[in-house]
């Protein structure tokens, strides 16, 4: 089971963690069923970059980067070396804490 915080860029919002999250869902399933707003205009399969975050801990607990994956995050606003796409970050069999920080989604209104 996992420890998975999740932090904000938007102004005004403060860090949720979720406790005894399972394997198997992906970093924007676990968004979803908790009520965390992440955009996911593709609906979570790998074809946009707009469920984009930025991994700061537990990077070895979800499934590696994929080519595909990596084409849309050099798409994505303000790419870091720690990016990666909430969708294809699949929760490994294991257990420990993953933070990850969701970009400021605001500048998404407008598109």
């Amino acid at each position: 089971m996992y420890n998975v915080t999740f932090k904000f860029e938007q102004k005004g919002l403060e860090p949720i963690t979720l406790k005894d999250i399972a394997a198997g869902d992906s970093i924007l399933e676990t968004a979803l069923k908790n009520d965390i707003e992440l955009h996911h205009n593709c609906g979570g399969v790998c074809a946009c970059s707009t469920c984009h975050v930025y991994v700061e801990q537990g990077e070895d607990f979800i499934e590696e980067l994929s080519d595909r994956e990596e084409d849309f995050i050099d798409r994505a606003v303000n790419p870091r070396l720690n990016s990666r796409l909430g969708c294809q970050c699949v929760l490994l069999e294991g257990s420990g804490d993953i933070t990850v920080t969701l970009p400021d989604q605001t500048q998404f209104l407008g598109e």
